[in-house]
């Protein structure tokens, strides 16, 4: 098991949008921890996705879904509401964009915000605010597209912003696959730091997803987390940057640019 913490790859300017979906995914998840268990619950079915309520678009036939009252995990004496899922349109497509901001707990939090600014930052620096929020969207709409189509007729609420992080991932891995980024590596009872080629790490998640997918598919690997959505992401954020990149505008090298500002601030050349 390895976290990647930092990476070796300065930027030029604050990621403001970064910055900016962590703050809204954190004032998300205290409102949503504010609301009565059963209000709660209902948020998740209206405002997460769920892949069944596009079939019923398609094909059109009553849904429900049971949630327990005041109980993690259903039991046969626990009392259930059951919630009618309506095929509309446009409680859908909202459900796709709602679905990012809304988390099951501080560690799904803490993990998707972590990895997004872990690598985000370089991301928006590169093709800047307007761009980076288009990559972020698109990624996470790909992801969910890829859930769907991989268990369409599934009734549980999809939640959380992994899948428009993997986006986030995958376009750095193909700018910056040879940065360096410090990474803590637990071997057994044995903890370290080393540094490794952003490729490598991010190319060993990105195959843990894939073989998780094919573990939930095969029955032996937890349903409750949208493996296929991780694996959509981030082959949509591989697809999409270099189309992006390709728009944005061109930034000079970071020494030449600190060259630069530093002669305009007439101190010269200190490097």
């Amino acid at each position: 098991m390895f976290i990647p913490f930092h990476d070796d790859n300065p930027t030029r300017r604050t990621p403001v949008v970064t910055l900016g979906l962590i703050a809204v995914n954190v004032v998300a998840l205290v409102w949503l921890g504010r609301l009565p268990p059963l209000k709660r619950e209902l948020v998740v079915v209206r405002q997460g996705f769920v892949p069944a309520r596009v079939a019923q678009l398609l094909q059109p036939e009553p849904r429900t879904l049971e949630i327990p009252i005041g109980r993690v995990r259903p039991t046969p004496f626990a009392p259930v509401v059951v919630v009618p899922l309506r095929p509309v349109a446009r409680e859908v497509a909202l459900s796709l964009l709602t679905c990012m901001f809304l988390h099951g707990g501080w560690m799904h939090l803490i993990g998707n915000m972590w990895f997004l600014w872990l690598f985000g930052n370089n991301v928006e620096d590169r093709l800047g605010p307007l761009l980076f929020s288009l990559l972020y969207l698109l990624g996470g709409l790909v992801a969910s597209a890829t859930h769907w189509a991989m268990d369409p007729r599934s009734v549980v609420p999809v939640i959380g912003a992994s899948g428009a992080v993997a986006a986030v991932l995958g376009a750095y891995a193909i700018t910056w696959p040879h940065a360096r980024v410090r990474t803590l590596v637990f071997l057994f009872i044995f903890i370290t730091v080393i540094e490794l080629p952003a490729v490598l790490v991010l190319g060993v998640w990105f195959l843990g997803q894939l073989l998780a997918g094919q573990r939930a598919l095969a029955g032996e690997a937890a349903e409750s987390v949208a493996w296929w959505a991780h694996v959509g992401g981030f082959l949509a954020g591989l697809a999409l940057m270099p189309l992006l990149r390709a728009v944005a505008p061109a930034q000079p090298p970071l020494r030449a640019r600190l060259v630069e500002e530093n002669q305009e601030d007439g101190l010269g050349d200190i490097f």
